[in-house]
C-alpha cells in the first residue's frame, strides 16, 4: 500500500465547469486513462483553491504551510484490473513557491508554474465571497459569491462528477503515465450565487482554450474542501 506523501487542507474550492470537445485534450490524455464523461459532457474545470496546514512527510516546510493554488482540469478514468479509478488530469497547476513547482514536477510530473499569486475570503451574513488571483504579464482572477451555508452532494449529481475523481493522472510519455490517489471525505458545497472569471486563457494555457473566454459556463460551485492525503505515486 502507497504511504502518504502529503498532507493538508483543501479549503474554498472555487470550480468553473466547461463544456469542451474532448478531441482538443488528445495531447494531454495520459496513456492508459480515457476521457470520462458526465451525462456525455467532457468537462474542463478553472479551479481555485487554499493549501492550508500543509506538511510533507508530516513536516511542515516553513513559508510552504499556507499558499493559494489554480488548475486547468479535465477528467479521465482508467481501468486497473477490471476497477475503474476515476482521476484527474491537469493541463496546468499554478502555485507562489518555485519550491512546490519543483517538487510537484520532478515527483508526480505534473505541469506546475509558479506566478504570484493572492486571494481573498469575505464573508457577511448574507454572502461568502472567495477570490482567487495570478499574475502573467497582468491579474487574472477568478471568484465565486455564495450562500454562506453549506449543504451536502447529492448522489449521481454534477457535484459529485466534478468532485469525487479521487486519483491524479499525468503524461510521462507516450506509453507511461504517472499515477497517485487522493483521500478526502464527501464535501460540502455553498449554493453559488454569483461568479466572475477575467482570465487571459490564451496566455496562461495555450491557444487551444482561448475560446474560453468567451465561453459560458455549464455550472459553478464553491466547495468547502477538508484535509486531503495525497499518496505515494506509481508509474503505469
Amino acid at each position: 500500500m502507497a504511504g502518504t506523501f502529503l498532507q493538508a487542507e483543501w479549503r474554498k474550492l472555487a470550480m468553473v465547469n466547461y463544456q469542451i470537445n474532448p478531441d482538443l485534450l488528445a495531447k494531454y490524455l495520459p496513456a492508459k486513462t480515457e476521457i470520462d464523461l458526465w451525462n456525455n459532457t467532457c468537462y474542463v474545470s478553472l479551479v481555485g483553491f487554499m493549501f492550508i496546514n500543509t506538511k510533507l512527510k508530516g513536516f511542515k516546510i516553513p513559508f510552504h504551510v499556507n499558499f493559494e493554488e489554480v488548475n486547468l482540469r479535465f477528467y479521465v478514468r482508467y481501468n486497473d484490473n477490471g476497477e475503474w479509478k476515476r482521476g484527474v488530469v491537469f493541463i496546468k497547476e499554478i502555485v507562489p513557491k518555485p519550491a512546490l513547482t519543483f517538487v510537484a514536477n520532478a515527483v508526480y510530473k505534473e505541469n506546475y508554474q509558479t506566478m504570484p499569486m493572492a486571494h481573498s475570503w469575505v464573508k457577511t451574513d448574507n454572502d461568502l465571497t472567495v477570490e482567487y488571483k495570478w499574475k502573467k504579464k497582468n491579474w487574472n482572477s477568478l471568484s465565486v459569491t455564495a450562500d454562506t451555508t453549506p449543504v451536502p452532494i447529492n448522489k449521481d449529481s454534477e457535484e459529485e462528477f466534478i468532485t469525487e475523481h479521487y486519483w491524479g493522472y499525468a503524461k510521462i510519455s507516450d506509453n507511461k503515465t504517472s499515477e497517485y490517489q487522493v483521500q478526502h471525505p464527501r464535501w460540502e458545497v455553498y449554493p453559488v450565487k454569483s461568479y466572475a472569471v477575467d482570465v487571459d486563457f490564451a496566455n496562461i494555457y495555450g491557444a487551444e482554450f482561448d475560446f474560453l473566454k468567451n465561453e459560458k459556463s455549464v455550472s459553478v460551485f464553491l466547495a468547502e474542501g477538508s484535509a486531503i492525503s495525497v499518496m505515494q505515486g506509481r508509474k503505469i
